[in-house]
């Protein structure tokens, strides 16, 4: 009996969270199976259609479609099976037929699909592959030096894989029909095995291909960094003569590094997933397992010959822009640091020539104070000699205008002049 325990409600999200490792589980096959591979590539609004697209064949087959919140279907549709996933970038389309015919790449699964739901598919196809495991033990593949008639005469790669369980092979073409091969020999495959075996062989194959996005658009940048480059050094260049122009050369910076950092926002996406979809295809090979079959080279060895010098070509571009990006940055510090100086000693000379001004100024206003103490001193001077005057039209007075005037002028001066200091130094007091 289960018991019932009161705790705190849950998370929102717990039991979604709880379930997510269990809602990719590999689908399980009945052996012998053929299966064909479709992904594809949509925009958003194309993801919306899909969703209806793939709600109208689960009515047609009778099976519940998939929420709008969910990301992947397992699902049997009466003669086969299918399994699809969005990504963020692509869906993918995965569908399985039991079939023990003797050509492992003919009635095919997807020719079970309907033609007219097929047709009506939203999205740009970026791969598609058939894949057939069959026993290790029929006549026409007993002989491993048979199995490359089955891939056009090309040159077979593959390995034992799942611990020695099968063999796969490929030889990453796409053939005549538009689709690329896999085979896979089954000495004792579990049906869960040869599920989680497909899934990494299709998941390696269109990892692959959306790395290689990123390729040519690597190739695309490589000019455009050699002339960033140059143009960075011949800026630098010029940076070290003495009678440089620090503001153009910092206007002609900018403005490259404007330029560059476009780039990097455009293409910053693509590079680095090239990067992680790569990871991704390393982790699938390593989940293969594989022991080499003399004379073959491992799907391993392939890509590291193949698809790494051209990730690495991605990896180089990335850098690149980093450290140009970098390199524009510090340059653009040094000018900016030159243009500050230079402007300090601009100020610093402004300054100066204020100060100098400023002293000539005091001068001049001493100046024009010592005649301004005699200008006043003569104004009441004046006014005493006409109070004087005036005073003598009376009776009680009798002085001579003259010498009062006279006697009265040194007076007045010290006066003045007090008076005079004495505002000076109340200015000084408020100024500090």
């Amino acid at each position: 009996m289960t018991q019932i325990f009161h705790l705190p409600e849950n998370h929102p999200q717990r039991f979604q969270l709880h379930n997510e490792v269990h809602a990719r589980a590999p689908i399980i096959l009945k052996l012998p199976v053929k299966s064909s591979f479709i992904a594809i590539t949509l925009s958003n609004q194309e993801k919306q259609q899909e969703r209806a697209h793939l709600t109208k064949l689960c009515e047609r087959y009778g099976v519940t479609p998939p929420k709008d919140d969910a990301f992947h279907l397992s699902a049997t549709l009466d003669s086969f099976q299918i399994r699809w996933e969005q990504h963020t970038e692509f869906s993918t389309y995965a569908f399985y037929v039991q079939n023990n015919t003797e050509d492992p790449f003919t009635k095919l699964a997807l020719e079970l699909v309907p033609v007219d739901w097929l047709k009506q598919l939203p999205g740009k196809i970026i791969v598609a592959a058939h894949a057939s495991i069959v026993e290790a033990s029929q006549p026409s593949i007993s002989n491993i030096h048979l199995i490359s008639a089955f891939f056009s005469g090309n040159p077979v790669i593959g390995a034992e894989v799942t611990g020695g369980a099968a063999q796969a092979f490929t030889d990453f073409k796409i053939h005549a029909d538009g689709f690329s091969r896999f085979l896979i020999l089954d000495y004792h495959l579990k049906p869960g095995q040869a599920g989680r075996l497909l899934q990494r062989l299709f998941e390696i194959e269109v990892y692959r291909v959306m790395a290689l996005l990123a390729f040519p658009i690597a190739k695309q940048l490589a000019p455009a960094l050699n002339k960033t480059d140059k143009q960075l050094l011949m800026i630098t260049s010029t940076m070290a003569k003495s009678d440089c122009n620090d503001g153009d050369l910092l206007d002609e910076l900018t403005s490259l590094a404007a330029e560059l950092e476009n780039n990097i926002s455009i293409h910053h996406y693509r590079l680095s997933a090239a990067s992680a979809y790569y990871h991704l295809v390393e982790q699938r090979i390593e989940d293969l397992r594989e022991v080499r079959i003399q004379g073959i080279q491992t799907i391993g060895e392939f890509m590291k010959r193949r698809l790494e010098p051209a990730i690495d070509t991605c990896k180089t571009t990335s850098n690149r822009f980093s450290m140009l990006s970098k390199r524009i940055n510090n340059a653009g510090q040094l000018l900016r640091t030159r243009v500050d100086i230079s402007i300090e000693r601009q100020n610093q000379a402004l300054l100066t020539s204020m100060d100098l001004r400023a002293k000539m100024q005091l001068r001049l206003q001493e100046t024009v104070e010592g005649l301004s103490i005699v200008a006043i001193t003569s104004y009441i001077v004046s006014l005493i000699n006409s109070i004087t005057k005036a005073a003598n039209t009376s009776v009680w007075f009798d002085l001579d205008p003259v010498l009062v005037t006279g006697l009265s002028i040194p007076f007045v001066l010290l006066f003045v002049a007090l008076a005079v200091r004495r505002i000076h130094k109340k200015i000084h007091k408020g100024n500090e």
